[in-house]
């Protein structure tokens, strides 16, 4: 009897021998089948037939360079955000007035005017100051007006019409006296009043500066320039100049636009060097070296705004057009005029000044023509 194997006991699990020497032959038969590495899938993928995604990859952050024209793009706006907010910052600084002018005067006209007032007020001169500019110290009281002037905007040429101070016009509840009272026993809204009465214009909105605010103006331009005929040295003024064009500090400028002494004409020819002095702030105030220049261009929207007084109604667009029509009515087409008068005494020609008021009234500048002459009288 044969001997039996342990392993023939347990067949039913690891097979007979007869199977197992079987399966030993396949092995060796089949040839071994060898995968090629170009054929192996990548390792970021799944095997074949998976249907399980690759997990992603974080995205890279790149690190992007500013380029020059970027750089460029932020610094203009900057440079507009400067040129826009400091006047605006500057008009929020301004001292208002608690007036402004009604609809109650002689009612809506086309195109816009402007009451331009220069007081010979004091308010915050120090002691030294008021030495140093020969204006003398306060009176007490709100003081006179050694400028006024009417600046109208419209269809037409800018205008700019001084009204002398001396002249006689009637003064509403105080009859027949000198304008400037007017702001003497009213302030503002008196003289106001007593504009468009006695002119039958309407005013829109007011604007005042006093001694200080004028030489602040004109040091933040660097000067303003004035052709005096003739060596002038006056006293009362503080005034001493050489005949000629030149360069005028603030200090000379207040007192070349107060003198009126050394002149034949008196207030004629001063409410001459007065338009003269506004031209050349004018002038330096719209130049490119103006805008270009921050620190000049911070001083003179601060120094501006420091120095005027303006109606509470005014708002910044309002002052926008007064600067660009100060601009243009002192420039080659604009008119810079003298209130028509009768004779060097200041006594307005009836005939004559009527006709640019009512022109005026109808901002009809354009057809005002010889009417405008700078002191006023009638062309030869």
């Amino acid at each position: 009897m044969p001997e039996q194997r342990p392993e023939d006991s347990y067949g039913w699990l690891y097979g007979s021998g007869d199977d197992r020497d079987a399966d030993r032959d396949q092995t060796r038969q089949q040839p071994q089948q060898t995968v090629r590495r170009d054929e192996l899938p990548p390792p970021n993928l799944p095997p074949p037939g998976s249907s399980r995604r690759p997990a992603a990859e974080p995205p890279r952050r790149k690190r992007g360079r500013r380029g020059p024209g970027r750089v460029v793009a932020l610094l203009l706006l900057a440079w507009l955000a400067f040129l826009v907010g400091t006047p605006l910052y500057a008009y929020s600084t301004a001292s208002k007035i608690p007036f402004q002018p009604e609809a109650e005067g002689p009612g809506d006209q086309p195109g816009t005017t402007f009451l331009i007032v220069g007081s010979d007020s004091r308010a915050g001169l120090s002691k030294e100051e008021q030495s140093e500019l020969s204006t003398g110290g306060d009176g007490g009281g709100r003081g006179r007006t050694d400028t006024i002037m009417l600046l109208h905007t419209g269809a037409g040429p800018s205008m700019l019409m001084s009204i002398p101070r001396d002249s006689i016009v009637d003064v509403p509840g105080y009859g027949s006296t000198k304008i400037n009272a007017a702001y003497a026993y009213g302030g503002a809204q008196l003289l106001t009043q007593t504009v468009e009465q006695n002119t039958g214009i309407t005013v829109d909105d007011y604007v005042e500066i006093g001694f200080g605010g004028l030489v602040k103006v004109v040091d933040a331009l660097g000067g303003v320039e004035i052709c005096p005929k003739e060596d002038i040295k006056d006293k009362d003024s503080g005034l001493d100049v050489k005949a000629g064009c030149q360069e005028a500090d603030g200090a000379t400028a207040l007192a070349y636009s107060r003198n009126r002494h050394s002149y034949a004409t008196q207030d004629i020819q001063r409410v001459q060097s007065q338009r003269e002095v506004i031209s050349g702030i004018a002038k330096k105030a719209a130049s490119p070296w103006t805008i270009v220049n921050p620190v000049r261009y911070w001083g003179v929207n601060t120094g501006a705004a420091s120095a005027v007084q303006i109606g509470e109604g005014t708002n910044p667009y309002d002052l926008v057009k007064f600067a660009l029509g100060l601009r243009s009515a002192m420039g080659s087409d604009g008119l810079s005029c003298t209130v028509p008068l009768a004779d060097f005494s200041v006594r307005w020609d009836a005939e004559r000044s009527q006709q640019m008021f009512d022109l005026v009234k109808a901002d009809r500048t354009g057809s005002i023509g010889d009417l405008c002459t700078a002191d006023g009288l009638p062309k030869d």
